[in-house]
């Protein structure tokens, strides 16, 4: 039987696991192992015994998408030996209904009735589930919840903004450039963007010093806001009131944010910053290896994204690593990273295609060792 995680004291709902056959619970596309490094406090936690041998899963649902990732401890962290994504808009019509569609409920349950089987199958013996930004604001996330239980045996965590960004953080900052300066490392999400300021002196994970969560991720600002008029001159005004909600939006942080600060970094994990480094690199198909870890001068990223705001979505959706399921949400994704380097002017930013799944997974393996 899966085992049970419980939730951190910053969530709430039902403990995030799968209760099923197999295992004991707590929560990319492909099955293709990839070894992926730790943070150096965390580095020889595996040792030869049971626990080299257990399976380990983390389940994100986002507000766009729903993400499965089953590992292995291993020497240099853990080896991947399962992973899933699919795009199910969980908070396609929030905005205006304040609630979870039917069809988005069916969407969503299909995605994580394949991560159900895929947990039986792998055999996983703890993990861990999360929902964001769609669960905490709807009226029905709770109802949506339970149903989630009945039908597949995942139970959600429905986790604070908070937890979100911590294990974001946890799960992306290895890619932090190197360096002493102040670091600013962000998630922008289906319907909530999360901006955390950290001090990454020394090894381990990094001090987060402060942080904000927006209420702008590529859906809710989509939402908010018609983007594809036919009159480009329309498109630009357009774009100029996303950039204009979001900068509203991160202007408490940008006040407390080190001014003049020297050799301040900037790292960005979401679909945005990993589709936008995609088009820099003129890539035919989206490859994960190539931008995992790829550094690009933020330069080049404002005019990927001045490129993108002045296209209609026909043209958008040629694009290769963006095809029609992103071409309507990339814009909102570009008017977000534009003003988060509004306010935070760093020369390069760094691309991680990890985070919330692989914070988990890290917490639950430190955990386990721990309790060994």
């Amino acid at each position: 039987m899966v085992q049970q995680s419980r939730p951190s004291p910053q969530s709430s709902g039902p403990s995030g696991g799968y209760v099923g056959k197999h295992a004991r619970s707590g929560s990319g596309n492909g099955s293709k192992a990839a070894a992926i490094p730790p943070p150096a406090k965390q580095r020889g936690f595996s040792s030869a015994g049971a626990r080299d041998r257990r399976s380990y899963a983390a389940i994100d649902l986002g507000t766009n998408n729903c993400r499965l990732l089953i590992a292995k401890p291993s020497a240099d962290g853990f080896i991947v030996v399962d992973a899933f994504s699919r795009i199910v808009r969980l908070g396609e019509g929030l905005a205006s209904s304040g609630r979870i569609s039917d069809a988005a409920i069916d969407r969503a349950i299909a995605a994580l009735s394949v991560c159900a089987d895929k947990l039986r199958r792998r055999h996983v013996t703890l993990a861990r589930s999360v929902a964001t930004e769609a669960c905490r604001r709807a009226s029905n996330g709770s109802e949506f919840i339970q149903r989630v239980y009945r039908e597949t045996g995942i139970a959600l965590d429905i986790i604070s903004a908070q937890e979100e960004a911590r294990l974001a953080v946890l799960g992306c900052h290895a890619l932090l450039e190197p360096g002493d300066g102040p670091a600013l490392i962000f998630d922008i999400g289906g319907g909530s963007t999360e901006l955390v300021l950290v001090d990454a002196h020394g090894d381990g994970a990094p001090h987060i010093v402060d942080w904000v969560s927006a209420p702008w991720g590529v859906v809710s600002l989509t939402e908010s806001e018609a983007f594809d008029h036919d009159d480009p001159a329309e498109r630009l005004a357009a774009y100029g009131r996303m950039r204009a909600r979001v900068s509203e939006a991160f202007l408490p942080l940008a006040r407390r944010l080190p001014r003049d600060a020297q050799g301040i970094r900037l790292l960005g994990t979401s679909g945005t910053v990993t589709t936008l480094a995609s088009l820099h690199l003129n890539l035919p198909r989206y490859d994960r290896q190539v931008i995992d870890g790829l550094i690009v001068p933020c330069d080049a990223m404002r005019a990927i994204s001045d490129r993108l705001s002045g296209m209609a979505l026909a043209e958008r959706q040629q694009l290769p690593c963006i095809g029609t399921e992103r071409a309507d949400l990339v814009v909102a994704g570009c008017a977000i990273l534009e003003s988060i380097l509004d306010i935070w002017p760093a020369e390069r930013l760094g691309v991680a295609d990890r985070g919330i799944r692989e914070g988990i997974l890290r917490g639950l393996m430190d955990r386990d060792g721990r309790a060994m």
